[in-house]
This record gives C-alpha cells, sequence and structure tokens, in this order.
C-alpha cells in the first residue's frame, strides 16, 4: 500500500511539471556511459513527456546505434505509408562480429540433421523484444527507447553476462504507420497542464484510430496470413533467426493493472508442445519480481488465450520460440482517471520497459532449457508426422493458377516445404494437374505449422476463444485439397522442391486481329484485366450463357471484347491486352468469328453490357474500420481500382457519381435524411453490396424486404430457475461465434456465382445473424448447406439456425439493386475464395435478373 501511494503522489508530480526523470525508469544503482545519448539527448524530451513519433523512434535508435559498438541497425521493409521497418541487433562486440556465424549455428537448431551436433552449453540465446503492434498501445514503443538506452549504455558485470550471451533483436515499432498516426493525435490534443479527464478529446481518437495499419487491417492478427508488408518483412526476419523468447506489448483498459502470460491454461492452441507452457511459467516469475519491485499490480492466466497462431505472442509457439504477450492498462494519451487514482502514460512505459528487463533475465538465467527446447521440437517433428495417418496435402486450382501461387506464397515464407506434383492425380472425386498443383509433405520440420494451417478442427477443451478458432488456407483460397495417406505419397512420386513462385503469366491463345477476345471468369485477377479495359471506355459484354467456338466451349460469365463494333479502338484494346496477360495472371482468348457452334452466338441478346464500377465504401459513423479497410486494400492493392471513402455523413449528397456503394458491418446507421437518399439512389439504378449489420441496418430501414430470423427461439424450453453465478461469462461466451468455417450451396448458374469451379463453398463467419429465406427462390444463390460446420467452434444452438439459412439474398429496389451476404467476403484479406462474391456482386450486380430479387 506504501509503495501504492507513492506512485499516486509521484503521478501528481507528473501532472504538475508534466515531465519525468530517466531515475523514474533505469534500475536503481546501474552505471550508464555517458558518451551514449539518452532519449533526451536527441528528442529533447523524457520518454513519456510526449509521443514519441515514428520519425523520432526512428532517429533516436540511428543515434543510439551509431554511438554504441553493441548495436547494428538494419531496415527489413517500408510500410504502405513509406514508413522503414527497422530491427537493431544487440550483443557484445566480440558476438557482433561473428554474427554470421552464431545465426547459422542457432538456425541448426531447427534442424534435426544437423542440431545433434551443436553444444548448447556455449550458445548464445536469441531474445526478440517487440512493441506496439497496435499503434494506439503506444508505451511500448516509448519503452524501446528505453529498453535501446540501457542495453547500449549500462555498464557492469551484469550487462556484460547479458551480452556475452544472448542475441537480442529490438523491433521498436511493428506497426510504423499506426504509432505516428496516434502519436500526432494525442500530441496534437495534450494541454500544458496535463488533464486526466477521460472525456478530455485527447483520449477519443477520430475514426478510425491509430490501432490499425495505413488500410486499418489489426497487423496483430496477420503473422500468419502475411497480406501486409510489416508482417512479411518482420517474418523474413524472425525464420532468419528463429528466437527463443518474442515478447508482445500491448495495452488494454484504462482500469485494468498488467497482464503477462501464461494466458488461460485450457485455451492454448493443441499443437503448442507443454514444455512451451512450463517455460513460459518460470518466466512469469521473473515478470513477477522485477514487478514487485516497482510496486505495479498485475496478473496472469486470465483474459488472454494462446489459440489463434496468426498473433504475434502465439506464432512463436508452434515454431519452437517461446512468445509472450504483455498488457498494460493504457491511458490512451498523457493521463487518465481510472479506479486506481489516475494513470500516466510514464507508469505504462515503465512497465514496459521493466517486462523487458525481467524478460532478459528469464532467457539468461534458462539459456540452455530454451535452446534445448527449441532442438526438441524440431527433433519431434519427425515422430508425430510417422504417427499421423495423412502424409502430405495435395492443393491447387486447374483454372486459376493465381490463388495457387498465393497459398504457396504464403507457405514458403513460413519455410513450410512445398514440391511440385509430378503427375495428375485423383483424390476423394477432386482432380489436381501436375502443372497446376502444389505437394506439401507432413515429414519436415514445419509438421506443426503445415497441421496447423492445413487440418479442419470441430472439437476443442474450451468454448471460448479470444479470437478465432479456425483458419483453414485452403478452405480460405477456396482451393480444391486432398490429404494424402502413405500409399497416395508413394505413388505420385513429388516432384521439385519450390524454392520460391513466381507470379503466374497468361497467354493470347490465337493471336491478334480478331474478331472478339474473351476472357473467362475463373481468374481471380480477371475482375483487374477487366477494369483495364472498362477505364479506357472498351465496351465488354458479359456471357450469361455458354458458347462454344469449336475448339472451346466458354462458361457464362465469360467477358467478351467485340472489336469489329468499337474498330477505332483495336489497338487500345491489343495494347491493353499485352499488359493482362504479362500482369494479371488470366488467358485471354482470340475469337475469330461470333457464330457458335453450340450454345449462344457472341451478339446474343442474353448478353449484358458492363459499366465500370465507380465504387464508394461507407466509412466513419458506426462503420467498421477494419471492415471497410479490408474494401479498401482489396481494390487498391490487388485490382488497382479507384475507390471512394465516403463519411455516413455525406449520403445526404449527391451520389450521382458512383453507381456501387458498399455497406460493411456498422453500429447504428444513417440518419433519415441520408437513408432517403441512398434508397433514392439504389431506385435510379444504384447496387448496394452490404454485409452482417450492414445489411440488418438496410433491412429495418425497409430499403430492402430482407428478414432476419429472431434471436430468441420460440420453442426454447423454460429458463432453470436457478443458475450459478460463477458460469455466467462462460455460458454466454459459449454462444459467441467467434470466427468458424461454414459450409454454403452454390448456384453455378446465378451471376453472383459465375467463375466458381463447386457448387460447395467455405464461407467464414464471425456473428450470429441470420437471414431468413426469400420468398422468391430464385434470390437465394448461396444457401448454408444441412451440416455446413467445416471447421471451428459453434454452440449447436447456433448451428442449427445456420442450417439452410441464405448466405446471400437478392433483393430488387426500383431499378437498383441491394446485395444481402450473410458475412464478411474480404476477411482479414487472406479469405481468397470469397473475395469472389464480393467481386462478382461489383461487377455483374446489376446483370442480375429482376425476377431473381426478393
Amino acid at each position: 500500500m506504501k509503495k501504492l501511494l507513492t506512485l499516486i503522489l509521484i503521478t501528481f508530480t507528473f501532472l504538475s511539471f508534466g515531465q519525468v526523470d530517466m531515475a523514474y525508469y533505469l534500475p536503481e544503482g546501474q552505471s550508464y556511459n555517458p558518451d551514449i545519448p539518452t532519449p533526451k539527448d536527441v528528442l529533447g524530451y523524457h520518454p513519456g513527456e510526449w509521443h514519441v513519433s515514428h520519425d523520432q523512434l526512428l532517429y533516436y535508435m540511428r543515434e543510439v546505434s551509431a554511438a554504441s559498438d553493441r548495436m547494428i541497425m538494419q531496415e527489413i521493409g517500408r510500410t504502405y505509408e513509406g514508413r522503414p521497418l527497422i530491427h537493431i541487433t544487440i550483443s557484445n562486440p566480440v558476438n557482433l562480429a561473428n554474427l554470421d556465424q552464431i545465426k547459422a549455428d542457432h538456425k541448426k537448431l531447427t534442424d534435426p540433421s544437423s542440431s545433434g551436433t551443436l553444444n548448447t552449453d556455449e550458445m548464445p540465446i536469441v531474445m526478440w523484444l517487440g512493441y506496439s503492434v497496435h499503434g494506439n498501445e503506444a508505451s511500448g514503443s516509448n519503452a524501446s527507447l528505453l529498453t535501446a538506452y540501457h542495453l547500449a549504455a549500462a555498464i557492469g558485470p551484469e550487462i556484460d553476462e547479458l551480452l556475452e550471451n544472448s542475441i537480442i533483436i529490438l523491433d521498436p515499432s511493428f506497426n510504423p504507420d499506426g504509432l505516428h498516426r496516434f502519436s500526432t493525435w494525442v500530441n496534437t490534443h495534450r494541454s500544458h497542464v496535463i488533464n486526466p479527464d477521460p472525456n478530455d478529446r485527447e483520449y477519443s481518437e477520430a475514426w478510425p484510430g491509430g490501432r490499425t495499419n495505413h488500410y486499418w487491417f489489426d497487423l496483430n492478427r496477420d503473422w500468419l496470413p502475411l497480406q501486409h508488408p510489416e508482417s512479411r518483412g518482420r517474418i523474413a526476419r524472425f525464420h532468419e533467426w528463429k528466437p527463443n523468447i518474442l515478447t508482445d506489448h500491448h495495452e488494454m483498459g484504462t482500469n485494468s493493472t498488467f497482464f503477462f502470460q501464461p494466458g488461460i491454461p485450457a485455451r492454448k492452441f493443441p499443437w503448442t508442445p507443454d514444455k512451451n507452457v512450463e517455460l513460459t511459467h518460470k518466466m512469469a516469475k521473473f515478470h513477477a519480481e522485477y514487478l514487485d519491485n516497482i510496486g505495479s499490480l498485475y496478473y496472469s492466466e486470465e483474459s488472454f488465450d494462446d489459440f489463434y497462431i496468426g498473433k504475434g505472442s502465439t506464432y512463436p509457439d508452434v515454431n519452437g520460440s517461446v512468445g509472450i504477450l504483455f498488457e498494460q492498462a493504457s491511458s490512451r494519451g498523457h493521463a487518465q482517471e481510472n479506479d486506481f487514482g489516475i494513470l500516466t502514460f510514464p507508469m505504462g512505459v515503465r512497465n514496459h520497459f521493466t517486462a523487458s528487463l525481467s524478460t532478459l533475465a528469464s532467457g539468461i538465467a534458462h539459456r540452455k532449457e530454451f535452446l534445448d527446447y527449441q532442438r526438441e521440437f524440431y527433433q519431434g517433428a519427425s515422430n508425430l508426422a510417422a504417427n499421423d495417418a495423412v502424409k502430405a496435402y495435395v492443393f491447387g486450382s486447374a483454372k486459376d493458377p493465381y490463388r495457387n501461387y498465393e497459398l504457396a506464397k504464403m507457405l514458403i515464407q513460413h519455410e513450410i516445404d512445398v514440391y511440385t506434383l509430378s503427375r495428375d492425380l485423383s483424390k476423394n472425386g477432386k482432380s489436381f494437374k501436375k502443372d497446376n498443383a502444389f505437394v506439401v509433405p507432413m515429414n519436415q520440420e514445419q509438421y506443426r505449422l503445415v497441421k496447423a494451417i492445413f487440418e479442419t478442427r470441430t472439437t476443442f477443451n474450451d468454448s471460448l476463444f479470444y479470437d478465432v478458432s479456425t483458419w483453414t488456407m485452403p478452405l480460405a483460397f477456396n482451393l480444391p485439397y486432398a490429404e494424402l495417406n502413405s500409399k497416395d505419397v508413394g505413388s505420385i512420386n513429388m516432384g521439385d522442391a519450390v524454392e520460391s513462385v513466381d507470379l503466374p503469366t497468361g497467354e493470347l491463345v490465337g493471336g491478334k486481329g480478331a474478331y472478339a477476345y474473351a476472357i473467362e471468369p475463373h481468374g481471380y485477377l480477371s475482375f483487374k484485366a477487366i477494369n483495364r479495359l472498362l477505364s479506357k471506355k472498351v465496351v465488354v459484354q458479359i456471357l450469361n450463357e455458354r458458347h462454344n467456338d469449336g475448339s472451346r466451349t466458354f462458361p457464362r460469365g465469360t467477358m467478351l471484347i467485340p472489336v469489329g463494333v468499337q474498330e477505332n479502338k483495336r489497338t487500345l484494346i491489343e495494347q491493353t491486352i499485352d499488359q493482362i496477360v504479362k500482369e494479371d495472371a488470366v488467358n485471354v482468348y482470340a475469337l475469330k468469328t461470333g457464330l457458335a457452334q453450340s450454345g449462344v452466338d457472341l451478339g446474343s441478346r442474353s448478353n449484358s453490357t458492363m459499366k465500370e464500377p465507380r465504387i464508394a465504401v461507407l466509412v466513419e459513423g458506426g462503420v467498421s474500420s477494419y471492415e471497410a479497410g479490408e474494401v479498401w486494400h482489396l481494390l487498391d492493392q490487388r485490382y488497382k481500382m479507384k475507390v471512394t471513402l465516403l463519411p455516413v455523413d455525406r449520403l445526404s449528397r449527391d451520389l450521382s457519381r458512383y453507381n456501387r456503394i458498399v455497406i460493411p458491418n456498422m453500429w447504428g446507421g444513417p440518419n433519415e435524411s441520408q437513408k432517403k437518399n441512398l434508397k433514392e439512389w439504389i431506385s435510379q439504378g444504384g447496387v448496394v453490396i452490404a454485409w452482417k449489420n450492414g445489411g440488418k441496418w438496410l433491412s429495418d430501414s425497409e430499403i430492402t424486404g430482407v428478414k432476419y430470423a429472431n434471436g430468441d427461439d420460440e420453442d426454447e424450453e423454460k429458463e432453470e430457475p436457478f443458475k450459478s453465478y460463477e458460469n455466467l461469462d462462460e455460458e454466454r461466451g459459449a454462444q459467441v461465434t467467434g470466427g468458424s468455417i461454414f459450409e454454403a450451396k452454390v448456384d453455378l448458374t446465378h451471376p453472383l456465382a459465375y467463375g466458381m469451379e463447386s457448387d460447395r463453398m467455405a464461407l467464414f463467419r464471425n456473428h450470429n445473424l441470420v437471414m431468413e429465406k426469400s420468398k422468391n427462390a430464385y434470390a437465394n444463390p448461396f444457401v448454408y448447406s444441412e451440416s455446413p460446420l467445416l471447421s471451428g467452434y459453434v454452440s449447436e444452438e447456433n448451428l442449427d439456425k445456420f442450417k439452410n439459412s441464405p448466405a446471400v439474398t437478392v433483393s430488387n429496389v426500383g431499378r437498383g439493386k441491394v446485395i444481402t451476404l450473410a458475412d464478411n467476403p474480404n476477411f482479414r484479406a487472406f479469405w481468397y475464395g470469397t473475395n469472389k462474391i464480393f467481386m462478382n456482386a461489383l461487377f455483374f450486380g446489376d446483370a442480375i435478373s429482376r425476377g431473381a430479387g426478393e
């Protein structure tokens, strides 16, 4: 209690004078080299007085690295906004001079064929300190200033032992763009006399806030999917070193204390060894001791879990490392009232700095045990593979090489062994072509990670999840895949090892000078190709019926470029086709005649003329920034399409420049005048694509006639008269659908399904909203199947509600359309499969017959 009162008194000192001394942070009695600059020497203020911006953080790291012979600074990538991603490698000068050899020896721990010869008694441990993957959880990155200074300047036998026996990788900012956005906000609104009133504008960031990266993605969910440059640079560095320990410094609610792992024991990912948890417990004793010394409150084994392996504290656990999550109560600015009085930013900075020191101390104390654990982790992979009935996975689409490429690229980035298929293979009714498929064997060092990526799982030790409960990648990519047994593997003769994959290219089949050109709808980037033409005012039509020219049958959804009726554009069309086949991974077919051998002729009245999508995506005003950002990223990065990020409050303005409006998940909704204007715009021929609560808002506003099922079962049995209070959270949490994969039945003749290869599709769902079936059976082209659960957790009650319910409903509104999706089709940028539904809606939505709308 005395220590707590002291901290409160110190807090009011900070509030009065707006500054803090380095003595508040640094270990008592520690000596420092005066030739090494402190953060204040470089930035003009002590950590915690202001929020460090990313450029300032970078400036200090460059200066301290230049002044110290213990540090090597390296750029490992750039963010979308062009900010450098940096790492600082820290050790003593002798180790740094032999870094390549140390790295090579350390990585041998992951190779069972050579790790047995290594003497871990003499090897340094590799520890990675990573900060603030969420930009507005800034106490981590600000603590990295202190960590860098301490490791560069501290003098004495303790620091000498640490640097002699370890390689430390300092990652000062996982998320430079978000950190910079947040620091700008709070520093802009900081008063000279700091005001801890939670209502002050400093503590209420403008939408979308600083948590996310440039496209509003949560980078702490991207360690596995690797859809962003920050993650790709980090994972390349991770596998270059294979650290023994990796820390992930976060913030949580203002009225919390400080959390360190282990998390909730029952929620460990099943492929994480128990030894990992044992080592985490040993580290926890150091965290407790160090935090006790400064009087901080803390807790462990509550709130957080280690299940989803795409997080920074869990990805290491399936790679022979030990990931550690730290969560600090957040001031969300410079000081804020909380249940303990006033929480200052320096308090949070000090706790993260202290946890950094306790991490390093625990690593040194158990150095050999961590090294031996990593070796045992990889040596055990062959035994696990030998006992697994699945000996390999095969995947690949014969019609879309781009999705094959993206999944193979992801696997290779995770240092997973991938091979070509040496000959065609049929398995479980699926056909795999040798030139369009890959094989992933189970007998490899990354066995656990392969299993985690490909397996489906529907049984769990616990029904509560901090994040998603499944992420089966071939389902997310909507790629045909199959498990192979030992007989299969023995007969297919795996082809060559794939060290890297190149972006596939298409070809012009039939040469130039054609009557017309055709692009089939199977390719992931086919709409990128078509948009190149539409943006140049080239006429493109959709074949809504099959066409056979005698050499090939073109399916529904084939996009036709007739040249004869726009002869003055032939040169433009054919120059654009040259670019398409080179960059968009689709073939272009030259057609010599409009006459069909079977099916419709090319001038069929069943064709539809395509419009260039002029797209607005609703933002702000209760819209999910994650899901709006996913649309922005998809269109901007992959399809190179212009997109307007339209604030909800501008819905009352003239909307005539758009012909497509996207409404992601949202809370609340537009006001009456905005709603009226939107409905009028749709009635004039606009197309809206909406999902989750965005779709429900349209229904509640009577813009569509889509009905949603009542959340309460009418036939529900009478509630028990007595329930134990301690089970409340568990019981409610068990009804949360946090992220699972379900099967839908698909009408392949429908424009929203053009280009799909199977009448079954995997959908990702993380909510419990359920649409009712339309009275018009043609209006529901995607419907959840009778037994829809493919992978993940869902309660029996919710599963019954999902069965046979619509996944898509098409509505007529005047001359326009509303396409309501049950689920987000663009989840976290790695659901390449359902991106297809969304893109079909954008390009083919107005081609849907009015007779197929509710």
